[in-house]
């Protein structure tokens, strides 16, 4: 058995790349014809590939991630409905490899969720209001850092008259898996003795037919 490393997840303080486009589905994210490969290294210089270059393969330049600020950026600030359509589990595996641990938006498509959660991506959904102050703040000074802290659940800007930590919620299985640095299959590695020494005073049933 093989588990996914998984870096901890604790406190994340970083500047932002904003892409507010909502309803942002995974074909946009990690493009198709990029699929076909299981190794998640290099699928970062493809992400949002039909978004980032053109017909010519030229970079865009006014491309949020094609900025000299987005290499340095660990937090993806985007619009509503973030990862819709496909499964595709490359989509996060995509977000990573080029450098983010965290997505911010007011909610994301359930599957892609599920799948950042399991692959250590943070997906933080922030309500409306919170996320349309943060907006203004980094449209204001683009390279603001935000702090995003697992333990208290919050993300936390600056913005007159003081930092307010905004909350948001997640699963507190895949909490505590972040935090430690586990996956699915770690978690309950971690547990082999106290499941042998449960098993070891429940015999297996015998069944007669």
């Amino acid at each position: 058995m093989t588990t996914t490393a998984i870096e901890p997840f604790t406190t994340l303080q970083s500047s932002c790349v904003v892409l507010a486009a909502e309803n942002v589905d995974t074909d946009q994210i990690i493009p198709a014809r990029f699929l076909k490969t299981v190794d998640r290294r290099g699928l970062g210089a493809n992400l949002f590939s039909d978004w980032r270059v053109d017909d010519q393969g030229r970079a865009r330049p006014d491309f949020p991630l094609n900025s000299p600020e987005a290499s340095e950026a660990a937090i993806l600030v985007a619009g509503h409905n973030f990862g819709c359509g496909s499964s595709r589990e490359h989509a996060p595996w995509a977000l990573l490899d080029f450098g983010f641990r965290a997505v911010i938006s007011t909610g994301f498509a359930d599957i892609f969720r599920n799948n950042a959660l399991k692959n250590g991506l943070l997906p933080v959904a922030l309500s409306p209001d919170a996320h349309a102050t943060l907006l203004q703040v980094l449209t204001a000074s683009p390279r603001t850092e935000v702090t995003i802290d697992l333990r208290s659940q919050t993300v936390t800007f600056p913005h007159p008259p003081s930092p307010i930590p905004h909350p948001f919620r997640i699963d507190p299985f895949a909490r505590h898996c972040l935090l430690n640095g586990v996956d699915e299959l770690g978690f309950l590695l971690e547990a082999d003795d106290a499941i042998a020494a449960y098993e070891s005073t429940h015999p297996a049933r015998v069944r007669t037919c």
